[in-house]
């Protein structure tokens, strides 16, 4: 039957389509990329050179460039198809049922007896006491009393001191800021504080010191203080000059005017020149 036959191929065209498309282990895993050789390069490759070219040339990762659009070759060869990478355990334990059948204890060794360490405190001691300083004496007083330290004494200084039980080890985490203070400006009032206790204790030391008695001024003081009157002379004018007022008045009022002319009267007497308006030193 016609019909029957072409039924038939569109199952299996459509079986095949079903079916998932199974890769190799090469395909999903594929080899490591090995070194290349001579017999790889080809004209136009990066690693193409002139003149005498050996296999060593293209294990030297200086020398070997990569190829445009593929991952640079590794220099280093790797070992063959049938080489098992990682450790490989000699001998069959058993599997499961022995280890069900059967608990396997290991036995303990014998141990060796190990050498015990010199004391050289007690025979450095013993030394000194014998009267031997020098470095021959030492060593011959070494080789007739060679005392050892026993096991347990050196057991005892081996082992490290015992602590606390609630004691905890390592560094302690830095506490976590307090932003609510910051904030609040906390820092801020609290320095504010203590600026104002501390100005208040120096008030308080001020006003408990003993103030002293009334200074009496000797002689010498007061002389220093003292200010030798002036004379002053009458300045001459001319008769018909002397109910003349003056046209140019600088100071803004006349009681300006009297305390400058009191203050040039005060100074007079150090003053230098005709005028006495110099400086106040002498030359």
């Amino acid at each position: 039957m016609p019909g029957s036959g072409k039924s038939r191929q569109d199952f299996t065209r459509w079986k095949k389509k079903k079916q998932p498309v199974r890769r190799t282990v090469s395909q999903i895993c594929p080899p490591p990329r090995r070194p290349l050789t001579v017999a790889d390069i080809r004209p136009g490759m990066e690693n193409q050179r002139l003149g005498v070219v050996r296999d060593s040339m293209f294990q030297n990762p200086l020398i070997v460039k990569a190829e445009l659009g593929k991952p640079r070759e590794r220099s280093c060869s790797l070992p063959g198809i049938n080489f098992n990478y990682g450790l490989y355990i000699r001998g069959l334990d058993g599997g499961v049922p022995e280890a069900i059948g059967h608990w396997n204890v290991f036995k303990q060794q014998p141990t060796c007896p190990h050498e015990l360490t010199r004391n050289y405190i007690a025979m450095n001691r013993g030394a000194v006491k014998a009267g031997l300083v020098t470095a021959r004496e030492n060593m011959l007083y070494r080789e007739l009393n060679d005392i050892r330290i026993s096991d347990q004494e050196d057991r005892r200084q081996k082992e490290p001191p015992s602590a606390p039980p609630n004691v905890t080890f390592g560094i302690r985490s830095r506490p976590s800021t307090p932003f609510f203070d910051l904030l609040q400006h906390r820092y801020q009032q609290l320095w504010v504080q203590e600026q104002k206790a501390t100005q208040q204790a120096i008030k308080m030391e001020k006003k408990q010191k003993v103030i002293l008695g009334k200074l009496y001024e000797t002689r010498s003081s007061q002389l220093r203080k003292y200010k030798p009157p002036v004379k002053l002379d009458a300045l001459w004018h001319m008769p018909h000059f002397q109910k003349v007022g003056p046209h140019l008045a600088t100071f803004p009022t006349e009681a300006d005017r009297q305390r400058a002319l009191k203050a040039h009267q005060e100074e007079y007497a150090v003053r230098q020149g005709t005028l006495r308006m110099g400086n106040y030193t002498h030359p």
